[in-house]
């Protein structure tokens, strides 16, 4: 696989798919439509791939980078960009992706455009709702995933256990044993 999806929200790991944004070189997961196809497949979005081009990619690029204005908007209790939110209003207006029942099982098809219509759904449904309350961004500081914490009392700090978590962990358990191998 080559997409991580730790935050249990589409659209919140469609805006982590640029990594480590604060560092000098965040790393683009999406650098190629190829890439942006094999995100909808391996999100579970589309059976098969939409068959993305780089004005797809292009437009890809840009409603995350809308959604990601947003959800910081809300993380600061800050009004909502006037552009991104008419950016997200206009992917969300599109058409849904295609499902069709077969004898055998249902398919899910479609273009970018629909994949992308359905991330802005899901975004306003989000921060339009009470889900919006409950937005964090990981606490290591070399990730920036935004997750919903729907942990049990909300203080979930990493956007996943397995990787970020365990980082920091990790690396608090070898500073408090690497002091006490020098006393």
């Amino acid at each position: 696989m080559m997409h991580a999806f730790p935050c249990g929200t589409l659209p919140l790991d469609f805006v982590g798919t640029l990594r480590a944004r604060r560092n000098e070189a965040p790393r683009e997961k999406l650098a190629t439509p190829q890439q942006l196809d094999a995100w909808f497949v391996e999100s579970g979005m589309f059976d098969a791939a939409p068959g993305a081009d780089e004005t797809d990619l292009a437009i890809a690029l840009d409603l995350r980078e809308s959604v990601y204005s947003l959800v910081g908007a809300r993380l600061h209790g800050e009004p909502l960009p006037p552009r991104a939110v008419a950016e997200v209003n206009k992917h969300a207006a599109g058409l849904p992706v295609t499902l069709r029942l077969y004898a055998d099982g249902a398919t899910r098809t479609g273009g970018a455009a629909q994949g992308l219509a359905a991330l802005a759904r899901e975004t306003v449904e989000i921060l339009g709702g009470d889900d919006a309350a409950l937005l964090r961004e990981c606490s290591r500081p070399e990730c920036t995933q935004v997750y919903l914490d729907r942990s049990r009392g909300h203080r979930r700090e990493w956007c996943a256990m397995k990787t970020c978590g365990n980082r920091v962990k990790a690396a608090t358990y070898r500073a408090r044993h690497s002091g006490e191998a020098g006393a």
